[in-house]
């Protein structure tokens, strides 16, 4: 197996409040190689997006680490996190988080331009086409269909060719037709691109489409298997 591109060391994530202290996650620790894909899985309130968040260097854990890509996410800062997220990291979430202000075409560029790439609209413009959208270049997400909108998501992600693609819940907004549909085309711009997927879900039909499942259970890991 190929070096780890994640790794997740004995993360622990705390929280106080006025009733004391709440272990959301305990010593959390796996690994995933180049090209995997594990889906993470559990009970609503069991870790699961927040071991994601920690994984992005969104959240920051109590203790522990994680190395992304080589990277100890941990021992730099916000500002050096925020890099290493826009070089490595392509994110597809449950509620789109198109921009409403741009069109479909505008919200794919835009992770371009701030790479400083002078072929932003022309590569935006393929991938658009790539998801099925070619004809919606122009089009506001308030007039896309919640399908569509997650079709505009997945070509922003995939367009910058990340390293690792980080999807929580992506198909839990659509409806079941809809999001097979998408799922297929996330796992199908998975394989062309040779990306390490994440995925957090609670559709066991999802979840077996990855190579391993991870199992949360009360903020620990309960199993991390292969699936057959």
């Amino acid at each position: 197996m190929s070096e780890a591109i994640i790794a997740v060391e004995r993360v622990t994530k705390q929280v106080r409040d006025s009733t004391g202290t709440l272990t959301i996650l305990h010593e959390i620790e796996f690994t995933l190689a180049e090209q995997e894909s594990v889906a993470i899985v559990g009970a609503s309130g069991s870790g699961k997006s927040t071991l994601l968040g920690i994984i992005a260097g969104l959240d920051t854990p109590t203790s522990g680490t994680v190395r992304l890509c080589g990277v100890d996410l941990f021992a730099i800062d916000e500002d050096a996190r925020a890099a290493v997220r826009a070089q490595h990291l392509g994110f597809v979430f449950q509620s789109f988080q198109l921009l409403g202000n741009l069109n479909a075409l505008e919200n794919v560029m835009l992770p371009l331009e701030l790479q400083g790439r002078n072929d932003a609209r022309a590569q935006a413009a393929e991938m658009l086409r790539r998801v099925g959208l070619g004809e919606r270049l122009s089009h506001y997400p308030r007039v896309l269909s919640g399908g569509e909108q997650q079709r505009v998501a997945l070509a922003r992600a995939f367009v910058v060719r990340p390293a690792v693609l980080l999807a929580d819940e992506p198909t839990g907004s659509l409806d079941f037709a809809t999001g097979a549909t998408v799922m297929d085309l996330m796992l199908d711009l998975n394989r062309e691109a040779g990306t390490t997927l994440v995925l957090v879900t609670h559709e066991r039909g999802i979840a077996a489409r990855c190579d391993r499942q991870l199992r949360i259970e009360a903020g620990r890991v309960a199993n991390s298997l292969p699936v057959i």
